[in-house]
């Protein structure tokens, strides 16, 4: 699977290794730059940095389900989180969710070692994995509040807030939250309020649409493989029908499992509600939610996840090798070599231009990855660019100078006229060949390419 824009965009993290960055934590910056220092800057190296973390994750989940289950439900609940596409998807894509996965895991683990074999230095060891998963993702916030729900609905264990050992590992998590704060802070907090407020004030606008959360169940099926999905609704149901919603009822380990698995999962189901839901936001409930369901759920279910997912990820593999059917938008792994190629070559014959997209990141990050100079975006143009609003940001170092502007059409449709912004910020923009992307003899992308004159920032 070649480069996808999202494994380039966090590659441009690593470039510019920071405390924090405008829409996530570090901690993928951290992963790649380690991997891409250590065995070169090759679109392998990225994939094999997803890849090998994850299977750190992967043990880890063993390890966790071992903690609850026998065997034989080990078994079982490991084909279960092994089958999903969720495992293949962050396997191959290098996102935030890739060490998020792995801290969160490694957290539960710990937490389950302090809580319920009473080993205290687990209590401090805690608090710094959980702090390692909200330095990956800020969905790690759950972390702490899972851990809060537990100790206030167990009765067992609801004496350990007497205790000063939950407030040490929480303060070691606030510790470990310091450079997103300190990041935050030192840049008016955008990356808080690009993640609450502004997503808030989206939400505001779209109340109680239907489609919203239809859409959401059927990308989180897809991600899981339909019968995994309809399990974890089983158990919720079964939950339900035998313990009501006297949640202190539950056995301590089912709790502390649901703990960290329903405030995600409910939650997000609600919030789809009003708001589109990323397919991505619910991964780190499936860690405990499948353990969870596998004691549940009968052996066929887990027979019949396993042929469901070996039919999905053949029809995955057919689309990746052969490319069936286009994919009409930049969330590609197809033709972001050639495209590269191509761009090289035009910029041979015009040396001292700079290079600039404006379709959201994707272009622009990809083109980074491939090209040793700075590779603009939109805010070239005065539209908000996400991290490319944070990285060389003297827009008047470019005074004056040429540029090439790179516009995907991902429908195929032609180059005609120019986006009319760019008369703003240059004298004179000119059509030069476009570039089209072909697979099989077949164009399957296209990318209209122009000069632009005399940058006036």
């Amino acid at each position: 699977m070649g480069l996808m824009p999202q494994d380039a965009y966090y590659f441009f993290y690593s470039e510019h290794l920071d405390l924090s960055y405008f829409d996530h934590p570090s901690g993928i910056a951290w992963v790649l730059w380690l991997f891409t220092s250590l065995l070169g800057k090759k679109v392998f190296v990225v994939k094999l940095a997803a890849t090998l973390v994850t299977f750190c994750t992967q043990a880890a989940f063993v390890i966790l389900a071992t903690c609850f289950m026998n065997v034989k439900g080990v078994v079982q609940a490991t084909i279960l989180l092994f089958s999903t596409i969720l495992i293949s998807v962050v396997s191959l894509i290098a996102t935030p969710d890739v060490p998020l996965l792995l801290f969160w895991t490694l957290s539960i683990i710990a937490l389950y070692q302090a809580i319920f074999q009473n080993k205290k230095s687990y209590w401090l060891l805690a608090g710094f994995l959980m702090g390692l998963a909200f330095n990956s993702k800020y969905t790690a916030v759950f972390l702490p509040a899972g851990l809060l729900m537990y100790l206030v609905l167990s009765p067992e264990h609801r004496k350990l807030l007497r205790s000063y050992w939950p407030y040490l590992s929480l303060l070691l998590f606030a510790i470990m939250t310091m450079p997103v704060i300190i990041w935050n802070y030192n840049h008016d907090f955008a990356s808080i309020k690009f993640q609450s407020v502004n997503r808030a004030a989206e939400a505001s606008s779209d109340y109680f649409n239907i489609t919203n959360i239809l859409g959401v169940i059927g990308h989180q099926a897809f991600l899981l493989v339909p019968v995994l999905m309809f399990a974890l609704f089983w158990m919720l149901r079964s939950m339900y029908k035998k313990y009501r919603l006297k949640l202190s009822t539950i056995p301590a380990q089912q709790l502390f499992l649901f703990s960290f698995f329903a405030p995600i999962f409910i939650g997000f189901l609600f919030i789809a509600v009003f708001y589109w839901v990323k397919i991505n936001w619910m991964m780190p409930a499936y860690i405990t939610g499948i353990i969870l369901a596998s004691m549940y759920i009968k052996p066929k279910w887990v027979q019949y996840q396993l042929i469901a997912s070996l039919v999905i990820h053949f029809a995955m593999a057919v689309e990746i090798i052969f490319y069936p059917f286009e994919v009409k938008s930049d969330d590609t792994w197809v033709g972001w070599d050639q495209l590269a190629d191509n761009v090289k070559e035009i910029k041979k014959g015009h040396p001292d231009y700079f290079i600039f997209s404006a379709d959201d990141y994707k272009t622009s990050a990809v083109l980074n990855f491939y090209f040793d100079e700075m590779v603009y975006s939109k805010n070239i143009i005065g539209e908000p660019a996400l991290q490319f609003d944070y990285v060389n940001t003297d827009l008047q170092t470019l005074q004056n100078r040429n540029a090439i502007f790179i516009d995907s059409h991902p429908d195929l449709s032609p180059c005609g006229t120019y986006p009319p912004v760019l008369n703003k910020y240059f004298t004179q923009i000119t059509p030069l060949q476009p570039i089209m992307v072909k697979k099989g003899g077949k164009v399957v992308r296209a990318f209209c390419v122009y000069a632009c004159m005399k940058y006036k920032p």
